[in-house]
């Protein structure tokens, strides 16, 4: 499954989730991001407790991935509407655009926004990977769900009730009891809402919870991570007139930073990956003399991840001006290295309310409290579950 965001593949899907919300009873809408929000109304008058999560996926993300959220969400939708439940105050299922980041590189750009985070220019001129050179806007556009609503937390509330958190109906056991559960413990009438509230179940990306033999995973927060793109400059020479010593190759210095990335991830207690790399001239017989390549580094502690980040920066430096080598490496001319800062995200820890709401929805089942690796937004109730239920 590839439905990369803001593609026809992602139009389909998203027309789907707004017909079936109609259908369901719910008012939708949309805001100038493209995020979606089905709303289902309470006896009440209040900003909706959401679930949810993305519809759009990595390149080969699989079938489940995000839309899991989203399906659970609509589920929720129509057991409340088969068995006549109303709630104190609304709930409703929310699709947030490009969570992923794979097309237009910013994971949770449009959440982001949402949020105050991320500003609406920035979002809306982010071209996509590749050489076709779209920005989100003119995807939206062109989709045809550029909403006319401001995209932002005060136009499109999301609240959180605090207080007691108790289940007070049981649900026929199957894969979307549990956030059918959690947002009824989240809608008791206590006080105003304080905070933001979004619950999302999601594929757990990893094999801890299948290796473990466990369903979910109570979600307490996420770590921090910062994407670079790292270009390397050289020169572009004949690789038959030119001697490996006269050589300034981009290519081959940037084997050796992304090498060292890992190195030095691992001696931090973090994670560092690269999944894009371009070589210009793209020759067989030419030395590359430019070279960029993505950079994702993560780590549970954000002054852990700036350490990480500052001995990568310093070894990068060494590792192009030739001033380290390897055994039996020949010492070619130097290049150049320059950093560029895509996309920072700190760390993260979940509103204690919503991670004991989690719990208490989960008692009696077979979880695990475990930190995300992946991106989140916020204050969320957040549970993973495994791939093997």
């Amino acid at each position: 499954m590839s439905r990369l965001s803001l593609s026809d593949a992602d139009k389909q899907a998203r027309d789907w989730f707004v017909a079936t919300a109609q259908e369901l009873g719910c008012t939708v809408s949309i805001d100038a991001m493209g995020n979606t929000f089905a709303v289902r109304p309470g006896r009440q008058a209040a900003p909706p407790t959401c679930a949810g999560s993305h519809m759009d996926t990595q390149p080969t993300g699989g079938r489940y991935d995000g839309i899991l959220g989203v399906c659970a969400g609509v589920e929720m939708l129509r057991v409340l509407k088969e068995e006549k439940i109303e709630t104190a105050f609304p709930v409703g299922v929310v699709n947030w655009t490009n969570e992923e980041g794979a097309r237009f590189p910013i994971s949770m750009v449009s959440s982001g926004v949402w949020a105050g985070a991320i500003p609406l220019a920035t979002a809306h001129n982010l071209k996509e990977v590749g050489s076709g050179g779209r920005t989100m806007k003119q995807e939206l556009e062109r989709i045809g769900y550029l909403g006319e609503m401001e995209a932002s937390y005060e136009a499109m509330p999301i609240g959180l009730r605090k207080g007691p958190f108790r289940t007070a109906y049981r649900y026929p056991r199957s894969p979307f009891e549990w956030i059918i559960r959690t947002l009824d413990a989240l809608k008791e009438p206590q006080r105003l809402p304080k905070a933001p509230a979004d619950t999302i179940q999601h594929p757990e990306q990893g094999p801890h919870l299948e290796s473990t033999n466990r369903h979910i995973g109570i979600v307490r927060g996420v770590q921090a991570y910062r994407w670079h793109t790292i270009t390397v400059r050289g020169r572009d020479t004949h690789t038959g007139t030119t001697a490996l010593p006269l050589r300034a190759d981009a290519l081959l210095t940037s084997a050796k930073l992304i090498l060292a990335s890992h190195r030095i991830a691992a001696a931090h207690g973090g994670l560092a990956s690269t999944g894009i790399l371009t070589p210009s001239p793209s020759s067989v017989n030419t030395v590359p003399g430019l070279v960029t390549f993505s950079l994702d580094i993560r780590h549970p502690d954000d002054a852990a991840l700036a350490r990480m980040e500052r001995a990568m920066q310093a070894e990068f430096a060494a590792l192009a001006s030739g001033a380290q080598l390897a055994a039996g490496e020949v010492r070619g001319r130097p290049c150049g290295v320059h950093w560029r800062l895509d996309a920072p995200s700190a760390a993260v820890g979940f509103d204690d309310a919503c991670v004991r709401c989690v719990r208490d929805s989960c008692a009696g089942l077979a979880s695990v409290e475990m930190r995300s690796g992946a991106g989140e937004l916020c204050d969320f109730g957040f549970f993973f579950v495994s791939g093997a239920v």
